[in-house]
């Protein structure tokens, strides 16, 4: 049996592959299992400064793995409203809470469909980017169901309100080139050139300023969660002072006074 989650190891970051292509890689609480584990121990490796996160096959991932979802609850969870069949608190929030804080930069490299909660982890990661083929699917509403995995903010805090009900009321699939022009990605590249350039991109991240970076997502995350603009000039002073007395900061003076390139090490 081969294993749900495929991890490989590069010079300053790391792969991390879903591999359920037999279910477009949907997620049972298995795969969700190995692959916090696989978050985690990213974490823990000083040399790991970037993330890739893709899938194998044809799938990105198409959400959760239905497969028994009509089987009866468990009568001893009925009184517990999280309990029948919604194990949410146990495997989505958790995993968009921590792709959320990750100590690196994640890259979605979304190698075909991202439906369901697999739409919404590609958004939670930093840089999402994607096949000529690929495409985005809301999907919740075609079995009686809400978007989870923080789909309902991440779709409108990237598209809008409108799009995000439209994306979510009429559950289309949405194109690649369509999510690129609506906002929704970084960028799209042929299926053959998706993971060279997602290769490229880790390797970029992983040798810049580490904590710059972090610093940046919290104060992103913190305007669109809807900071006024005192709020958010404070927490950019405030930043600002942390990542000035940072190593990175020092070396990047350095090197532009130098006229070398930085040699930054994610201190």
């Amino acid at each position: 049996m081969s294993e749900p989650i495929l991890v490989e190891s590069h010079s300053g970051y790391r792969v991390i592959q879903i591999n359920r292509p037999d279910r477009l890689n949907a997620l049972d609480r298995a795969t969700h299992i190995a692959l916090m584990a696989a978050l985690l121990d990213a974490e823990a490796d000083p040399a790991c400064r970037a993330l890739i996160l893709t899938g194998t096959g044809r799938g990105f991932c198409a959400g959760a793995d239905l497969a028994g979802r009509n089987q009866p609850p468990d009568p001893a969870q009925a009184t517990d409203n999280k309990a029948p069949g919604n194990s949410i608190e146990e495997t989505w929030n958790p995993l968009a809470r921590k792709l959320a804080v990750m100590r690196m930069p994640v890259i979605a490299a979304v190698n075909g469909i991202a439906a369901g909660a697999g739409s919404s982890i590609a958004l939670g990661c930093d840089i999402a980017i994607a096949a000529r083929s690929a495409y985005f699917l809301q999907a919740f509403t075609r079995i009686g169901l809400v978007p989870d995995c923080g789909g309902t903010w991440f779709l409108p805090n990237l598209v809008g309100p409108a799009r995000a009900r439209g994306m979510v009321m009429l559950a289309e699939p949405l194109p690649a080139e369509k999510a690129l022009e609506w906002g929704l990605i970084w960028g799209v590249y042929d299926d053959d050139k998706l993971m060279e350039e997602a290769h490229k991109m880790a390797a970029k991240l992983a040798a810049m300023p580490t904590k710059a970076i972090l610093m940046s997502r919290r104060a992103i995350a913190a305007a669109s969660a809807g900071n006024s603009l005192n709020q958010q000039l404070d927490l950019e002073r405030d930043l600002q002072g942390m990542a000035s007395r940072t190593e990175d900061h020092k070396e990047g003076v350095a090197a532009f006074l130098e006229k070398r390139p930085a040699r930054f090490q994610g201190r």
